[in-house]
């Protein structure tokens, strides 16, 4: 059996403390982000071509788990360049781990940075067009707040800049299926920073848009391609359509990352595939017809 730095399976992650080498054998269980770090601070890797070899390991995982998404793809492979640069630079363990834990602190502060600035472009783009004074109602969808990003957020940063000028008249967001991040976090972020709110069913949009109450609809984006086309949580594109039909401005609030000129089209974004259960289950019970039922929640 080959001798494994590091051992994964599904839920699970341990990592061989090389400290203990060659006495013993003793694998390290790894359960968050923070053990991880907590690993790489002790310098539990003899050399750096280990750790090197770990930072790529475990970055390529993480990119998996958004493929719609381009920021974190994006991240990630800056930080294994960075990581491979300050290898061959030599240095040893310390100064790459170094070298990984400050281009991640820099980027987490370039995000809080990046967001802030999308909330004040974004509000002064919506009352730019708003009568002298009055205040503006903005429809959200999906979670795109302090809790989808390092701090303040980007759609949700433009209702929070618009809170902060006095000009939010309400922010309207929708529960959006099929996981419910607008009913679970939005609505938790506007409730927590005593934002005047109302959560919307998704199918009550069209509706609410024709009442005149929404005057501008502002949603994240976790890939733009180079024509302009945005893949964003699922329902988005019926939103849109929504909008332009009652003549409602729909903007899109997102960093730089988040565009990708190696894609000519929203065509060639990869759509992530949730599990069927979100649809077919509600807190831990079944809510849909037993049998042959295929959710299409990603089409």
């Amino acid at each position: 059996m080959t001798l494994e730095a590091i051992r994964y399976s599904r839920g699970r992650l341990e990592v061989l403390d090389q400290l203990l080498l060659p006495h013993q054998t003793v694998y390290i269980p790894v359960p968050d982000a923070d053990a991880g770090w907590a690993v790489i601070n002790k310098m539990q890797f003899e050399t750096s071509a280990a750790l090197l070899a770990h930072v790529r390991q475990r970055l390529a995982h993480l990119i998996t788990s958004r493929p719609t998404a381009v920021n974190l793809k994006k991240a990630a492979v800056t930080l294994i360049e960075l990581a491979e640069s300050a290898e061959s630079g030599g240095g040893g363990v310390e100064k790459l781990r170094d070298s990984v834990v400050s281009a991640c602190e820099a980027m987490l502060a370039a995000d809080v940075a990046d967001n802030r600035a999308i909330g004040e472009h974004g509000a002064a783009a919506l009352l730019s067009s708003a009568s002298a004074g009055s205040p503006v109602s903005v429809l959200t969808h999906c979670n795109t707040g302090s809790l989808a990003t390092a701090g303040h957020g980007t759609a949700l940063g433009v209702i929070r800049s618009l809170h902060a000028a006095g000009r939010l008249g309400r922010a309207y967001c929708t529960e959006t299926r099929p996981y419910m991040q607008g009913a679970r976090l939005t609505s938790y972020e506007l409730v927590h920073d005593a934002i005047p709110a109302t959560l919307v069913c998704d199918s009550a949009v069209s509706a609410l848009l024709r009442t005149g109450r929404v005057q501008a609809v502002v949603v994240g984006a976790d890939r733009v391609a180079a024509n302009g086309d945005t893949a964003n949580k699922i329902g988005t594109y019926q939103l849109a359509i929504a909008a332009a039909h009652h003549s409602v401005p729909f903007y899109i609030a997102a960093p730089a990352t988040s565009i990708d000129l190696g894609l000519p089209s929203g065509d060639q974004i990869p759509i992530e595939e949730r599990p069927a259960d979100e649809m077919l289950q509600l807190a831990g019970q079944r809510v849909a017809a037993q049998g042959e039922l295929t959710p299409g929640g990603g089409i």
